[in-house]
């Protein structure tokens, strides 16, 4: 369902969240205790009061950020200033502080730990901007980058986001005044998807990341078989076959990594596989595996400039060749190990 207009959700959406934040506290013991109360009749440890727990830090988090949002507007002159170097890097620091108190929540009380399998691409991540290529799969799987690339790495991304993300009022104030781009399926209007992923990727600087999931999705076996099922109808019969050997997931569509090359030729390319949600495709799974325990393991693979392909039919097929050896790895490694 697409969001309401930009106006609309600015009246409306962000100052209820922080009205419904403030009555949730107020009223927090009550529901506690009803939720302890059913705890003993539902499966799992204590899920209905970890589920509260969860629901009430992420509602107090985005009415935090959008007090602290508003307090940066009220800074740059009543959003005069918000788009300067100055404010566009404290909105980034922002993102970063809040990012870390949401996986110090995780960590605690879903007990999710993350750790970076392979080479450290810390060294990888300096001096040039990188376009970086992540499969799409579990929940907060984008929370999860984004956080890695702005406190691990130091960079400041570019994402291209679904339009659906603006119903979540921070998400939609903050990455609405840095450079993203929100995408409407099926209503581009003069601009094709290609062309505004091409003007986000043109000019990137030396601490930026531009972030792509070349899946266009969540994968589920269902997605992965109408993908495969697109290629046929298309006439890519050998692009089909080799998403068919692709388990874990979904056949890459190589338009939106096409134009950012072209605009961003002197970027080197990371490619990000990850697994330990990957089995937790509905809600109903995300409820079943309350508490997770899960430890989530992310693999970066560096690709400098000179070693990407120039010939449009070979950034293809370097794409599903990456694409392929992502998959392996997910194979390998979706127990958690390294």
């Amino acid at each position: 369902m697409p969001p309401p207009p930009r106006w609309l959700r600015r009246l409306l959406l962000a100052p209820g969240v922080v009205l419904l934040a403030v009555a949730v506290l107020t009223t927090v013991p009550a529901w506690a205790l009803l939720a302890l109360a059913a705890s003993p009749f539902v499966p799992g440890r204590l899920r209905p009061l970890r589920l509260l727990w969860i629901g009430v830090v992420y509602l107090v988090w985005d009415a935090a950020a959008l007090l602290a949002l508003f307090g940066l507007w009220v800074a740059s002159g009543f959003g005069w200033r918000t788009r300067s170097p100055a404010f566009e890097r404290a909105h980034y620091r922002l993102a970063g502080w809040f990012l870390r108190v949401l996986f110090w929540q995780a960590r605690w009380t879903l007990r999710l730990s993350i750790e970076v399998a392979g080479a450290d691409p810390d060294t990888a991540l300096v001096g040039r901007p990188e376009l970086v290529l992540c499969r799409h799969a579990g929940p907060g799987d984008s929370f999860i980058l984004i956080h890695a690339l702005v406190n691990w790495f130091r960079r400041e991304p570019r994402i291209v986001l679904k339009d659906t993300l603006q119903w979540d009022p921070a998400i939609d104030v903050l990455l609405n005044r840095l450079p993203n781009r929100f995408i409407a399926p099926g209503s581009d209007g003069r601009e094709t998807l290609t062309e505004k992923i091409g003007h986000l990727a043109a000019g990137l600087d030396d601490d930026d990341a531009f972030v792509l999931f070349p899946e266009g999705g969540n994968f589920t076996p269902r997605r992965r078989l109408r993908a495969i099922a697109r290629l046929r109808e298309l006439g890519y019969d050998l692009m089909a076959l080799r998403a068919e050997r692709m388990r874990h997931v979904l056949a890459p569509q190589p338009g939106g990594l096409l134009a950012a090359l072209d605009a961003a030729p002197d970027a080197g390319v990371i490619f990000v596989a990850h697994t330990g949600l990957d089995r937790m495709v509905t809600i109903a799974d995300g409820w079943r595996e309350l508490p997770m325990d899960k430890r989530i393991v992310m693999r970066f693979w560096s690709v400098p400039p000179e070693e990407v392909p120039v010939d449009r039919q070979a950034r293809i097929d370097w794409l599903f060749d990456w694409w392929a050896r992502m998959d392996a790895w997910i194979a390998e490694n979706q127990d958690g190990g390294t």
